[in-house]
């Protein structure tokens, strides 16, 4: 039986490196993103679904295309995501809600749509969602909205993690410091530079460094990993 892997913000360089890593891995992937897949990959290993992830309903219609078209869902990635760089206390409303629902809601809405297929396939099931450092690290530049959106998503992990443990559903955090997407785009130069000084290798992680470390938990290693938020800074925080 094919094994297939849902990849949010698939078009996007986290989303495209994590896609590389699960087809590499022999899962054949689907991508959901608003926009179009730049990256041609092999129409026998991937498809790419365009919706809008804020919006439930698209993401009912698309994971019901999944269950026809492909069989089900083994594992899902809830990548997408991005940030808002208001501060506050003046960070409008709309501005607030669209955080929340780009970061936490969409993954809401497809775990719960990944899981009722998840319960009909064989075999252990994977969910991981990309988290960030900055739900923990109050030294970071990150917007309160952003932290908020991140720190919800690592309780609905532990929440799913535990409530299907015995259905052999394992959902796990990744929860990255400074890595080289186009979120970087976002930042000053000198808020930049200074978040990549703090360092300890004096540089940003890589996509495909993540990619790694979502491949390890879904692959068969990751079977007896369930209910973590796995910080990944290079060290940075420890005291």
């Amino acid at each position: 039986m094919k094994r297939v892997a849902v990849v949010t913000g698939s078009a996007g360089g986290m989303g495209r490196a994590i896609t590389k890593a699960l087809i590499r891995d022999g899962f054949f992937v689907v991508g959901l993103d608003l926009k179009q897949q730049s990256e041609k990959f092999d129409a026998n290993l991937y498809a790419h679904f365009t919706l809008d992830l804020t919006k439930s309903h698209e993401i009912d219609s698309a994971f019901q295309e999944i269950e026809s078209k492909f069989g089900g869902v083994d594992a899902l990635v809830n990548n997408a995501g991005s940030c808002f760089m208001s501060d506050f206390p003046d960070i409008p409303a709309e501005e607030f809600e669209l955080q929340m629902a780009v970061n936490f809601s969409s993954a809401f809405h497809c775990s719960q749509a990944a899981v009722k297929s998840m319960l009909r396939r064989d075999g252990f099931k994977k969910i991981v969602n990309i988290s960030s450092n900055g739900a923990y690290n109050f030294d970071v530049f990150d917007p309160p909205h952003y932290r908020a959106s991140k720190a919800a998503m690592d309780t609905l992990t532990k929440d799913l993690a535990r409530r299907y443990a015995k259905e052999r559903i394992c959902c796990n955090s990744i929860a990255p410091a400074m890595t080289e997407t186009p979120l970087f785009d976002l930042l000053t130069e000198e808020t930049l530079n200074k978040a990549i000084s703090n360092m300890p290798q004096g540089k940003p992680m890589q996509p495909s460094q993540i990619a790694d470390w979502v491949a390890f938990l879904i692959s068969p290693a990751g079977d007896v990993v369930s209910g973590n938020v796995i910080i990944i800074n290079q060290g940075r925080d420890v005291r």
